[in-house]
This record gives C-alpha cells, sequence and structure tokens, in this order.
C-alpha cells in the first residue's frame, strides 16, 4: 500500500529501546512521526525546530518550559510548540515517552 503507513502503538514500548532519544517511526510529505524518550532526571538538549510540534504524552511526568512559561505534562496531555520556539522538558520525574509530531517533516536534532 503505497499511501499507506502505520504503526500500532503497542509496538512503541519495543521502539523506545531504539529511541536514543529519538526515533523516527514515519515520515510523509507533510509530516513526520517520532517517539522521544527522556528519561528520569534527565536534561532535554533540543533546539528550537523550523517545523510546528505535537507533543503527546504516553508515558511519564516532567514539565514542558516554552519561552519563559512551564506547563504540567502527564500521560494524556497534549501540547503543541510553534515552530522557532525555545523549547524544553525540564523536572522530569518520570521517564518521558512522547510520540512527537512535526509538519512539515523536520529533523529534530
Amino acid at each position: 500500500m503505497n499511501g499507506l503507513q502505520s504503526f500500532d502503538l503497542e509496538q512503541l514500548g519495543k521502539l523506545a529501546v531504539q529511541a536514543q532519544p529519538y526515533y523516527e517511526i514515519m515520515r510523509r510529505r507533510g509530516m513526520s512521526l517520532g517517539l522521544y524518550v527522556l528519561p528520569a532526571g534527565s536534561t532535554d538538549r533540543q533546539d528550537p525546530h523550523a517545523s510546528d510540534e505535537v507533543y503527546v504524552i504516553l508515558q511519564g511526568r516532567g514539565t514542558l518550559r516554552v519561552c519563559d512559561q512551564d506547563h504540567e505534562v502527564r500521560p494524556g496531555s497534549v501540547m503543541s510548540v510553534d515552530h522557532g520556539e525555545e523549547h524544553m522538558f525540564i523536572d522530569i520525574t518520570d521517564d518521558l515517552h512522547i510520540l512527537v509530531i512535526f509538519a512539515p517533516p523536520d529533523d529534530p536534532d
């Protein structure tokens, strides 16, 4: 099926081992999707991206800092960050597993 890519959420637990810290799951013309894993107590070292992002918190707890504002995140949180904005996860108290959607596709480094 050329027009379809798919995965099952149950597969993400296995992919978390490969996420060091980011593992791209799929790439399409207009977006990309990946798994971002941050262990408890770790430092998030990402830079602003050229694409808009959506974060879906699958597991863990912490805080997303966007510019100077802090937002608590937990399983089920869905956050969006505009392209070019300074942001990072801080105060990671439980391992974070985050589904990340970039639109358009971006290089997360």
